[in-house]
């Protein structure tokens, strides 16, 4: 079994963060969003923050530039792992249900990245097996752990280097928040929560993708 970590970090001046693990059973994930904090399964953040700076290695082993390949398109950034039991897939097959409910031409506008919290496993070919199980064309990135720790740090997602435990089960601790950007600035405007369900990402996304708020 996996153990829970809370993970906090702050967003700007006052507003802040509760990110949780893959498997946390202690606390509730909660975001700054304007008009105070909420529990809602989809928040508007109080000051918009830049996508992660990163360079990493697609499914292709083709380098995959984030902030260029997805310059001006509405995306949505995830960081987990193949191996994860629960949180990470469900959460990858929530969005992939509500992504097909798009129309043809905002499918093909909108990113949908799968950053490795566990790279040593999640090679390209691990990657591509996996999210070709739930969406062929979602973009999975692999890379050096250390980058991708500084980048997911740098949007206030926590993640630690995997652990492995006596029995053997690798344990990979990460924020299980997904970022969502407006293709207008190419800024961070929204975040979906753990709790957040395939319904959720359904009536949102169609507002996300033009830029508006869910």
């Amino acid at each position: 079994m996996h153990r829970r970590t809370l993970l906090a970090s702050a967003l700007a001046a006052a507003a802040a963060f509760s990110l949780t693990a893959c498997n946390d059973d202690d606390g509730k994930p909660a975001a700054a969003v304007s008009g105070g904090t909420t529990a809602k399964p989809i928040v508007t953040l109080d000051s918009p923050i830049e996508k992660p700076d990163l360079v990493l290695t697609d499914t292709s082993g083709k380098k995959y530039d984030l902030l260029e390949r997805t310059k001006g398109h509405p995306t949505l950034i995830y960081f987990g792992y193949t191996n994860c039991p629960d949180v990470c897939p469900l959460t990858m097959a929530n969005i992939a249900v509500a992504v097909k409910q798009l129309p043809a031409a905002e499918r093909k506008d909108l990113r949908v990245v799968f950053v490795t919290s566990d790279p040593e496993r999640d090679t390209p070919a691990a990657l591509k097996k996996w999210l070709g199980g739930i969406d062929k064309d979602f973009t999975g990135l692999t890379g050096k752990f250390d980058t991708i720790q500084a980048g997911a740090r740098s949007v206030n997602i926590g993640i630690e280097k995997p652990v492995k435990k006596k029995n053997g089960d690798v344990v990979s601790t990460h924020g299980a928040q997904v970022l969502l950007s407006s293709p207008k600035d190419d800024r961070i405007h929204w975040m979906g929560m753990q709790e957040a369900t395939s319904d959720n990402y359904t009536k949102a996304l169609p507002k996300i993708v033009k830029g508006q708020n869910p």
